[in-house]
């Protein structure tokens, strides 16, 4: 297989891009968040009206099923647009914080502002949604974004007609083409932070490079996440849940059920039904949104996932359904249910990212978090079952970033949830409250009157300052009811302040 070509961007024309994005920043700084948010209205309107034509153009890059598509990128950026509109002037506003009984009398304030010029760096599996939202997230809170689409899937002009739906966000985003040498460009001209999402391996060399540059970055990557069903699940529910939650996207998903726990005690019911359920399917791409699974979009990353189970098969794994390419079309890889999994097979611990569906089975709660846990990586999981009380123990027992009971994948359907995970799978979060308010430095702002009071904490120290404070320590943090060490703080207060205005040694 030849070695595609990609396009590239040269150090002189990123450098350019840079000049450019740091004059914006600093228009932007003029703007407000109202001016900001009527901008991505426009984009909402333009995005509705032209999604049939965007669809097909990000299905031909990508190989998805138009449903996938439709839904999953453009449904996904339209919510996540509307959820930005209502939020962010809540989420960005100026906060009013309490002030210590110390220092009474005065006003604390933190305010949001924006970081100067961040860079996006985005993968081919969603290239549409986590290129917009976070294209977004980066304007509404007033940066000037860089933009960085994968290589795999350019998809070269589209986000620049869909940012030209607004003037002010065509002058504030910038899209710059290219592999890992252009994203090395990118990071050497010291944005003020980096968004990644992508693999372990790439993340781990933007993170070194950034690091010596003192660039923070929030990185989001891959994942290994679990789903556990318990006896007592709604058997169909669970299939045909997890069915989805691990071949949406043709399993090209970091969130995507790539381990599949189920009690002993249903194991071979759960097994059957998934089966059924899997081989039932429609697998095509290029569809009018009829098909269930499309095609995978990197070449590579087919060929992983066919690695992954010609090893599963060696060392003794049951292949229940699919196991190879489609005949009637080499991008697609047929959805695979396996059993008979063991720790030393590559399934088992190393991100697939594809449709394979390897089931385990298991006897106790503490096992199925046993199980669930023991991975390097910790995005998210999905946990089926009846009793309440047992589903929030293992809740809060799952080390990652999200949990979705009963449904898979679900948390990511809210914007108001933030996404993100733990251990190999990054940090930092994405959405939310949270992650939007990493596109901005807080500032921590305390207000006191224009007066001639002479603070008791400044020079000159003095012996009976020095006494007088450590009454102040006594009451201070010795319990006592409010009232009570008002009077007492009053009183101290008070001399401390006439000490205060003394020169020293009078």
């Amino acid at each position: 297989m030849t070695t595609p070509s990609y396009p590239e961007t040269d150090a002189a024309a990123v450098a350019d891009i840079y000049l450019r994005a740091r004059r914006a920043a600093e228009r932007l700084a003029e703007t407000n968040l109202r001016e900001r948010l009527h901008a991505v209205e426009k984009l909402i309107g333009y995005i509705r009206e032209h999604k049939e034509e965007i669809v097909t153009e990000l299905c031909a890059a990508t190989r998805k099923t138009r449903t996938d598509g439709m839904v999953s990128e453009i449904m996904g950026v339209l919510d996540n647009f509307e959820n930005l509109i209502k939020t962010a002037p809540k989420i960005l506003k100026d906060r009013k914080v309490a002030t210590p009984l110390a220092l009474l009398g005065k006003k604390s304030r933190i305010y949001h502002e924006p970081l100067g010029v961040v860079l996006v760096i985005a993968p081919w599996n969603y290239p549409l949604h986590i290129g917009m939202t976070s294209i977004m997230a980066g304007f509404v809170t007033g940066n000037a974004v860089i933009f960085k689409p994968s290589e795999i899937t350019p998809m070269t002009g589209l986000f620049e007609r869909i940012l030209a739906a607004s003037p002010l966000i065509a002058q504030s985003a910038f899209i710059c083409y290219g592999t890992g040498e252009t994203a090395q460009r990118l990071i050497a001209q010291r944005p003020a932070k980096i968004f990644f999402t992508g693999s372990a391996r790439t993340g781990k060399r933007i993170l070194a490079q950034a690091a010596e540059l003192l660039i923070p970055v929030d990185l989001e990557l891959g994942g290994k996440d679990p789903a556990i069903v318990f006896a007592d699940a709604n058997l169909d529910r669970a299939a045909a849940g997890i069915a989805w939650g691990g071949l949406t996207n043709a399993g090209q998903s970091c969130s995507s059920v790539e381990r599949i726990y189920v009690q002993e005690k249903v194991y071979d019911a759960f097994l059957v039904k998934l089966t059924a359920h899997v081989e039932s399917l429609v697998l095509n791409h290029g569809d009018s949104g009829n098909a269930d699974v499309g095609g995978m979009t990197a070449d590579f990353q087919r060929q992983l996932v066919a690695d992954h189970v010609a090893d599963a098969r060696a060392k003794g794994a049951t292949v229940h359904t699919g196991g190879e390419v489609l005949a009637a079309d080499p991008h697609i890889f047929q959805p695979t249910v396996l059993s008979g999994i063991t720790p030393d097979m590559a399934l088992a611990q190393n991100e697939t990212f594809g449709p394979l569906l390897p089931v385990e089975k298991f006897g106790s709660e503490e096992e199925a978090i046993a199980l669930a846990n023991n991975t390097p990586f910790g995005l998210s999981a999905s946990v089926w079952g009846g009793d309440a009380a047992q589903l929030e123990r293992v809740v809060r027992r799952l080390h990652c970033g999200a949990v979705s009971v009963n449904n898979a994948m679900v948390t990511e359907g809210n914007p108001n949830l933030t996404f993100g995970g733990t251990k190999d799978s990054g940090y930092g979060r994405q959405k939310g409250e949270e992650g939007l308010l990493g596109y901005t430095r807080s500032k921590a702002v305390m207000y006191d009157s224009n007066s001639s009071k002479i603070e008791a904490n400044w020079y000159p120290y003095t012996q009976k300052k020095y006494d007088l404070f450590i009454r102040l320590i006594d009451v201070l943090f010795t319990p006592a009811g409010l009232p009570v060490k008002l009077a007492r703080l009053i009183g101290i207060g008070t001399k401390l302040e006439s000490e205060a205005k003394k020169p020293r040694g009078s």
